[in-house]
């Protein structure tokens, strides 16, 4: 088993594409089949598999959940840090922390049309930090 974390610097909500580094970790590890799990270690940003080559789904999405979950609902209470702070709490908990992909011939096992992605569910700009492990 190998573990290896990182950081992505987001510019704000939307989507970050972070297949090239698991592509990376994966293919360092040199481990031939099993399981990669990756992890975002915070309560305001999710991970997505999807489409990655038609950046409007990615939008079609963000339009989505602004829709389901608007910033400065007056249902929330807890605004500690803004109109977009429980939003991104509830956006979080719709998405997923983690994400686990098969390792096929020391590759992560994705299909043509999918990448990894960070989601950024607050409006202003974060560090967030990733965790691989790779079991094989």
């Amino acid at each position: 088993m190998k573990q290896e974390l990182f950081s992505v610097q987001t510019r704000g909500r939307g989507s970050y594409n972070i297949s090239s580094e698991i592509i990376q970790i994966v293919t360092n590890a040199d481990i031939p089949t099993g399981l990669c799990h990756v992890f975002v270690h915070h309560t305001s940003a999710s991970l997505m598999l999807c489409e990655n080559a038609d950046p409007a789904v990615r939008s079609d999405l963000e339009t989505f959940m602004a829709n389901l979950v608007p910033d400065g609902d007056p249902m929330f209470r807890h605004i500690d840090e803004g109109p977009d702070d429980m939003p991104a709490h509830v956006r979080s908990i719709l998405t997923q922390p983690e994400i686990t992909i098969p390792i096929t011939n020391g590759r992560p096992g994705l299909g043509t049309w999918q990448g990894l992605y960070l989601w950024e569910h607050r409006t202003h700009p974060h560090t967030r930090r990733i965790t691989v492990t790779i079991m094989g």
